[in-house]
């Protein structure tokens, strides 16, 4: 391996450490009692390194939540045309679930992950981000529609109007992930395809008949 190699593969390494210590803090001492001068001492690095990985705390906290949200934006990218908008979301997630486990696990244990989304649901101050960074996301996921679909996403309201039914789903389905028994990716999984399963009939007009 080169030298830029070798370098960058430490470089990942301080990263991934830093982003254990860190979760473990915040879920085991809270989010707000811990100090970016702990996470650096745990990892032995100083302060101005851990900021040349990330931002802020704030960062570090939803850091594996954006590498999974990442994952599904490329899978949803790379979906058949053919594909109707609500199918191509549906097979984007379930197929970013059935591979993200072992990107996760190369930096937090499963469980860990699980914590840390328990974590920013009870922290008013990240709960406050994760519905901003949401908006952002579904604003995102509408213009990726919009495209796939050759319409404009601000004259035509059915891509935002999928997307939020979309996500709406997908927040029932982690809130009921977070506060169940069982912390496996195949519990999420299987919860988000028996939900999106009901999506198009919860969709129909006459529940009755």
């Amino acid at each position: 391996m080169t030298v830029s190699g070798l370098r960058e593969r430490k470089k990942q390494r301080t990263r991934d450490a830093l982003l254990r210590v860190a979760l473990e803090l915040f879920t085991t001492q809270g989010y707000e009692r811990t100090t970016v001068d702990e996470i650096a001492d745990a990892v032995e690095v100083s302060q101005r390194t851990f900021f040349r990985y990330f931002s802020s705390k704030e960062e570090a906290a939803f850091a594996v939540q954006q590498m999974v949200e990442e994952r599904f934006v490329r899978a949803l990218a790379e979906r058949p045309a053919e594909e109707g908008p609500l199918d191509a979301m549906r097979n984007a997630v379930l197929a970013s679930w059935d591979t993200i486990g072992e990107a996760i696990m190369e930096v937090v244990p499963v469980e860990q992950y699980l914590r840390t989304f328990q974590m920013i649901e009870s922290t008013p101050a990240l709960l406050a981000v994760h519905l901003r960074r949401s908006t952002e996301m579904e604003e995102a996921l509408a213009r990726l529609i919009a495209e796939r679909e050759g319409l404009d996403v601000d004259e035509d309201p059915r891509p935002r109007i999928a997307v939020a039914a979309f996500s709406g789903v997908m927040r029932v389905t982690g809130q009921l992930w977070g506060r169940g028994t069982d912390p496996t990716l195949e519990a999420i999984r299987e919860l988000t395809e028996r939900y999106l399963d009901h999506l198009a009939p919860a969709l129909e007009p006459d529940w009755r008949n």
